[in-house]
Order: C-alpha cells, then sequence, then structure tokens
C-alpha cells in the first residue's frame, strides 16, 4: 500500500453532516478525557466566527487541521509541520496544487489569518473543500513528491476522521492519554447520545456534567432540553 494522501481523505471522509458530527464527538470526548483545554487534541466551536463552525485538531508538535463548516459547505486545512509539502521546505509557498483549485466561495478561508503566517503564507500540506450541494469532497491536482511515506501530513492528520469506527479514537486515546478507555461510553458518545453522569465518570471519575457545560454549550452536543448539566 503506498502513501495516504489528501486524494485518499477524500474518498474516506463522511459527507458534511456527518463529518461535523464526529468532529463533535471528538471534540466532547477529548473534553471528558482532559479538563485542561491546553492538553486536548480536538476541539469544536459552534461561534468560530459569524456564520461559521470550527472543528480543530493541535497535536501539540506542529500538526493541526481545521475544518469550517458555513453555509456553503465545509473548507479543510491541515498542516504537517514534517510533510515534505510544507510552504517552508518550498521556498515559503503552498505546493503546487494544494489551494489552486479552491472554488471563489471558500476562497476567504485560504487567506484567513488564522490559516497563514504572519508573512501571509497560508500553513498549509493538505486541503479539501465541499460545497453544501456536492455529492463528494474536493482537493487540487496534485504531483506529489515520490520519497515520503507522508508526503503531505493526511495519514497521521485526518487518522480519526477517515476511520469511523470507535475502536480508533479508544486506541489514540489509550495512547495519548495513557489511561484505559471504555469502547461503550466512546461508541456512545460517537452516536451523540445524551451525556448522563455515569457515562462521563465511566471516561473520567474526576469530571462531573456541571464541569462540562461549557464545553457542552460551545461544542453544540446534543443535549435535551432540561437534562441536568
Amino acid at each position: 500500500m503506498g502513501p495516504v494522501t489528501v486524494y485518499d481523505v477524500a474518498r474516506r471522509l463522511p459527507g458534511i453532516a456527518d463529518l461535523r458530527d464526529r468532529c463533535r464527538s471528538l471534540a466532547m470526548l477529548d473534553a471528558i478525557l482532559s479538563p485542561e483545554w491546553e492538553s486536548r487534541y480536538y476541539s469544536f466551536s459552534t461561534a468560530w466566527a459569524d456564520g461559521q463552525e470550527a472543528a480543530s485538531m493541535r497535536n501539540g508538535s506542529g500538526d493541526e487541521y481545521t475544518i469550517v463548516f458555513c453555509a456553503a459547505g465545509a473548507y479543510v486545512r491541515g498542516f504537517g509541520h514534517e510533510a515534505p509539502m510544507s510552504p517552508y521546505g518550498n521556498d515559503g509557498e503552498p505546493w503546487p496544487g494544494v489551494l489552486d483549485e479552491v472554488p471563489e466561495l471558500f476562497k476567504p478561508l485560504v487567506e484567513e489569518p488564522a490559516f497563514t503566517d504572519e508573512d501571509g503564507v497560508p500553513v498549509v500540506t493538505a486541503c479539501l473543500w465541499r460545497g453544501a450541494t456536492d455529492d463528494r469532497w474536493h482537493h487540487g491536482t496534485i504531483d506529489f513528491p515520490t520519497d515520503s511515506a507522508d508526503p503531505d501530513g493526511s495519514t497521521s492528520l485526518f487518522e480519526l476522521l477517515a476511520d469511523p469506527s470507535p475502536q480508533a479514537f479508544q486506541r489514540f486515546a489509550e495512547d495519548y492519554y495513557e489511561v484505559p478507555v471504555g469502547l461503550a461510553a466512546v461508541s456512545d458518545v460517537y452516536a451523540l447520545r445524551t451525556l448522563r453522569q455515569d457515562l462521563v465518570s465511566s471516561l473520567n471519575a474526576d469530571v462531573t456534567l456541571a464541569d462540562l457545560a461549557k464545553d457542552i454549550a460551545d461544542i453544540g452536543y446534543p443535549q435535551p432540553h432540561g437534562e441536568p448539566v
């Protein structure tokens, strides 16, 4: 099997609504497992910007992605800091093809200050987009470097987005947090089932529903009205 690239990710990502749900699940699980914001991998904000929501991943070592959900659809920007396709190994320019075909609809996000460095260079090694009525994910036409196992960082960046199984998150979390993580609880959150204290406690005995109230609101995790939080 050859390197995984944005081409493979585009084929494996779910539709926009399902991707948004998966991103909210990842953020909620991380909020439970890691009360300290700075230590979290995954986050989600229902109020990232006017009319826009954003899911993000940061691994603390320089790899990150942001997915912006908006009326136009969804825009994915990934950055693998050691990827051969980094702008910083390419004369300070995005790798040819990565951004060249992004439609006008999403151009403001290419230039979004949060996604560029102090010189205005887009911090990106992988990019995908999907219009609200599109039937698939799109990416640029790219000539990938051939001497790398992970040319654009996609293998590590998007693993949990491209693999829908709760087992994938369980493996990640047990490795990252170095604690046992119950598969049944992960499955419940992946299904966006109502958070109850016993579910939360099974993942982290030190966290209460009340502790999570702000995260639940920020993430937009579905809790029935009147559910104790």
